[in-house]
């Protein structure tokens, strides 16, 4: 289990010449106790989801790291994490504390560590008739068959912590979130084209009955090395 801060912003349009990571962004990685950081940017490749065409990404994604939520909530005092979420990424839109498991893919005794740079980035918004029923019901049951994928590296879920910036930051509506982790574009499109893609949709209509949205984005994520790693 890992707690994570997702910072989801709208970047400075243009960009700093030659920028390909925000600066802001790169002062988080100077934060107290951080454990990772990772930056989410849309995908620019298509994608092929029989099911399900969102589109491209409305943000880019902070996924901070830390082993506790004190930890995070000693980091979000510092000066670059309230830079962060009130004027220094452009157009912040939300700042969401999330406990993460991992999962482990079919065949595996444990969940491998972060490495494949493509993500499917998933999120389940309020309400739900009975929330508690559908998270759990959906963390019971859905992981299994995300993990037998053709292809897939990890499987993440994240549910929504009650915790809040101090700079009065909103969080996202999230109930749940999941994550799917592909070497490429073209490894999760042939994922997309397999029999489990629409053992996932048939799962889905079961589930228990829910009204907020539910987003499906393409992403590629890029580590960024923290205080006391290298570059």
């Amino acid at each position: 289990m890992t707690i994570v801060c997702e910072i989801a912003f709208v970047p400075p349009n243009p960009p700093a010449a030659g920028e390909q990571i925000p600066e802001v962004v790169r002062q988080l990685a100077c934060l107290p106790e951080l454990v990772s950081l990772d930056l989410y940017t849309p995908a620019t490749e298509e994608t092929a989801d029989p099911y399900v065409q969102d589109g491209a990404a409305l943000a880019h994604l902070a996924m901070l790291a830390f082993a506790s939520i004190e930890a995070l909530e000693r980091a979000s005092r510092h000066e670059s994490f309230t830079t962060a979420v009130t004027r220094g990424t452009g157009r912040m839109l939300a700042c969401t504390a999330m406990r993460r498991t991992d999962h482990p893919i079919a065949g595996a005794d444990a969940a491998a560590a972060l490495s494949a740079p493509f993500s499917y980035v998933v999120r389940y918004h309020r309400p739900a008739e009975d929330e508690a029923f559908f998270v759990q019901h959906y963390i019971d049951n859905h992981p299994p068959l995300l993990a037998r994928l053709p292809g897939i590296r990890n499987v993440m879920c994240y549910l929504p912590l009650a915790w809040r910036h101090h700079a009065g930051a909103e969080a996202a509506d999230y109930m749940l979130g999941n994550e799917v982790v592909f070497d490429s574009i073209a490894a999760f499109n042939a994922a997309m084209a397999s029999p489990i893609r629409h053992e996932l949709r048939a799962h889905f209509r079961q589930f228990p009955p829910f009204s907020g949205r539910n987003t499906h984005f393409a992403m590629q994520r890029r580590r960024l090395p923290v205080a006391g790693t290298a570059a």
